[in-house]
This record gives C-alpha cells, sequence and structure tokens, in this order.
C-alpha cells in the first residue's frame, strides 16, 4: 500500500482481488475522523483520477473518509476483454462493490455515485443487509430516456475525433477502447432500452440526497424527480439551473455545502 500525506490527510493505495481481476483504490482520510467512510462510484467514463480534487476536497469538508476507486476495465483497474454486459448495473452492485466492502472490512459507509454510479449506488442500498446508512445520488439515471441516447450519440461522434479520444486515452491507456464501447455500446443496444431503476426505488430505505443539473445533456430533471419520489427513505432534491452533468465539478463548492447540510440533518457516525 503507498501512502502519502497531503494538507491534514492521508492518502493510501492499494489493489483488492475481485472476480476477474484487481480493482485500483485510493483512500483519503482525515488525521482525526472515525466516521463511517464515503464511497464514491464513477460515471461510465470515469475513474479514481478523474474525480480530480473533489474527493479531498469532500473528506475534508465532512471530516469523514472518502474511498474511491477504479472498476474493472476503467483506469488503473485490471483489463477486461469481453464486451460490457448489460446486466453491468446490477453486477456491480451485487458483486464487486460487496466485495470490496468486505475485503476493506466495513461494515457501515455512505454512497456517492455519479451518473451510472449513481444508479450502482441506489441498487447497493435496495439490497437485503446492505450496510449503506445514505446514498447521494449526482446526475443518476432513473431509466432510459430518448435525450440520453442522444446525449451518448453526440459523445459517440465526438469521440471519432483522434484529440478528443486521445484525452480519454490520458485515464485509461490501452484500455480506452473497452471503456468507450463498454458505455456506448451497451446504453444504445435495443436489449437496454428497457432498463429501468424504478423497481428497486421502494427498497431504499436510507436518507438520499438527489443532485442534478437541469441542462444535464444525458437526462432530464424526470430522473431525480423519479429517484426522490420513490425511494422509501427520507428524500432531498437539488435541481441545480446552468448546470450540466457534471455538477462537482461545475458547482464544487455548492455540491460540497448539499452534502455537509444534507449529513448535518441525518447525521450519521
Amino acid at each position: 500500500m503507498e501512502v502519502e500525506e497531503s494538507a491534514a490527510l492521508s492518502v493510501a493505495d492499494c489493489f483488492v482481488s475481485v472476480p476477474g481481476g484487481r480493482l485500483f483504490v485510493r483512500q483519503w482520510r482525515p488525521v482525526r475522523a472515525d466516521k463511517a467512510p464515503l464511497i464514491l462510484l464513477h460515471d461510465s467514463l470515469g475513474s479514481v483520477a478523474q474525480w480530480r480534487d473533489f474527493p479531498a476536497a469532500l473528506a475534508a469538508c465532512l471530516q469523514r473518509p472518502v474511498i474511491a476507486y477504479d472498476r474493472l476495465g476503467f483506469g488503473q483497474s485490471s483489463r477486461q476483454h469481453e464486451p460490457a454486459k448489460t446486466s453491468f448495473i446490477d453486477d456491480e452492485a451485487s458483486l464487486y462493490l460487496p466485495t470490496l466492502i468486505k475485503a476493506l472490512g466495513l461494515s457501515r459507509y455512505l454512497l456517492f455515485g455519479h451518473s451510472v454510479g449513481g444508479a450502482m449506488a441506489l441498487v447497493e442500498a435496495s439490497q437485503p443487509g446492505s450496510g449503506c446508512l445514505a446514498v447521494i445520488s449526482e446526475s443518476a439515471q432513473a431509466f432510459v430516456e430518448e435525450r440520453t441516447l442522444d446525449g451518448i450519440r453526440a459523445a459517440k461522434r465526438g469521440f471519432e475525433d483522434g484529440a478528443q479520444f486521445g484525452r480519454l486515452t490520458r485515464w485509461h491507456g490501452e484500455r480506452v477502447r473497452w471503456v468507450l464501447d463498454a458505455w456506448t455500446q451497451t446504453w444504445l443496444s435495443p436489449v437496454f432500452r428497457h432498463w429501468s431503476l424504478i423497481p428497486r426505488f421502494a427498497d431504499v430505505h436510507c436518507p438520499v440526497l438527489v443532485i442534478h443539473g437541469e441542462e444535464d445533456e444525458f437526462g432530464s430533471p424526470a430522473f431525480p424527480q423519479a429517484i426522490a419520489g420513490g425511494v422509501s427513505g427520507a428524500a432531498q432534491m437539488a435541481l441545480l439551473p446552468a448546470c450540466g452533468h457534471l455538477p462537482h465539478r461545475e458547482r464544487e463548492a455548492e455540491v460540497l455545502a448539499l452534502v455537509k447540510a444534507f449529513l448535518s440533518r441525518h447525521p450519521i457516525d
């Protein structure tokens, strides 16, 4: 395990074995924090590195450990060679994330998921025996909208440009083609067209904060409305004007304030 100190936070990297390979994991820990950690789940093209400074800002703001990991095939985790399965959201929530949680010795934790990571967080929280104490979903999809598909088609065309594809290579290296195909081919597949989180919501009993940008190119306000209105736990929706798919980057200070206030209203040690 590699450890360094940064601005009163200890930052540690490790790898965790799961079925099919190893996950790259990074942890940010305030010096005196003994609260349940917040686990970050990245989006369809994401990785630990692409969260940039946000995890450290969260850890410092909340005085709570923050953990992020690269899903299999992404970032520094093991390469994948088979096409992504259309069951990948359920698979992450029921197999890979629980294996990681067990390996880290966690019994209680919070989940913060961006985009499809938000869907994964909600599925994990809905499962019997989950140790999830709260969910923050950011820009999460609740089902498949035409707006979602249009956004993915536009992004796919954009990555035909060599420079844009090269920028993605910076984060995923030789995994980049698999990463891009795992997103576009899965979501644009006719088999995936009827995917929906709605049947899961009633089984989510922990508090849920739903953050969404009004100008999110991959989903309308119907997504956060469905999540906040469907879960069984206490729910708060924050719809951010003049904000797209990346609130934690576009409006970092506001997102940090929302999360801090939400957890103050629902105290979780």
